[in-house]
């Protein structure tokens, strides 16, 4: 009962802040002093135009092929981190968060540059690999957690009984981290999904993804249009963190190296 009530307010918590958007959606006039505005389609309608359908396709995805290789990438780090010790980890650790740490408008300055050498400027190729910048640290770390409990003992006994890298891989490292796993590129797509300034600046407005239109409808002032984009922005992400809250509040550690949430 208890946990039913604390979800309950958590979902309400969630939700709330969602009602003015949804509101300012389906607005025609909003003047003040009125509290419920006068409706219109136009706003939710603008949500099956063409441009919008496509940025939605296009930041699908680049979301999409961001936490794929943001995610096979750190598999590999985080195993090293989380696993060994070695001299010169902590610097490694460090040098994985820097991304994080330096302005994201210094660092894209200073990578758009080769990239227009190398053309991968304005291409969707060019805004995938830039956005590994911010997610690879994060989805690094938190498999560096799944790793650091991780028992290589279990390999070796499939290694044993015959089992080759591949099958070792599938059948006991996977099953291991895989809920790691599942959170790491959880975090990467959702940190693609919102990303602004590497888009533009890479991107050079050719790759056109929601929020480089979201901005562009605030920046002309049609809140009903910004209000609907920002619906569309919001539900992928409520979707995937509905789907894996089962894996995050079940009855079994999401991870090995972390607790029960």
């Amino acid at each position: 009962m208890r946990r039913a009530v604390g979800t309950g307010v958590l979902a309400i918590g969630l939700l709330v802040p969602f009602i003015p958007l949804l509101l300012w959606a389906v607005a025609g006039e909003f003047r003040y002093p009125a509290v419920v505005p006068e409706l219109s389609g136009r706003g939710l309608g603008l949500i099956l135009d063409p441009a919008v359908l496509d940025a939605l396709l296009t930041s699908l995805a680049i979301a999409g092929a961001v936490a794929v290789l943001a995610a096979l990438i750190g598999v590999g780090a985080g195993r090293a981190l989380g696993l060994y010790a070695f001299r010169g980890r902590r610097f490694v650790q460090f040098l994985l968060l820097a991304p994080a740490i330096v302005p994201t408008l210094a660092v894209t300055l200073g990578i758009q540059v080769y990239f227009i050498r190398y053309g991968l400027a304005d291409s969707v190729a060019g805004v995938v690999l830039v956005q590994l910048v911010p997610t690879v640290p994060y989805v690094s770390l938190v498999m560096a957690s799944a790793f650091a409990n991780f028992d290589v003992d279990s390999e070796d006994a499939a290694r044993v009984l015959g089992a080759g890298p591949l099958r070792r891989l599938l059948l006991v490292t996977l099953p291991a981290i895989g809920p790691g796993l599942v959170v790491a590129a959880l975090f990467a797509f959702l940190i693609s999904w919102s990303e602004y300034i590497l888009t533009l600046l890479i991107g050079g407005g050719v790759v056109r993804t929601l929020p480089l239109l979201l901005f562009a409808e605030i920046g002309s002032s049609d809140l009903p249009a910004a209000a609907a984009l920002s619906l569309v922005i919001a539900l992928p992400p409520l979707l995937l963190v509905a789907l894996t809250s089962r894996l995050l509040t079940g009855s079994t550690p999401v991870a090995v190296g972390m607790r029960r949430l």
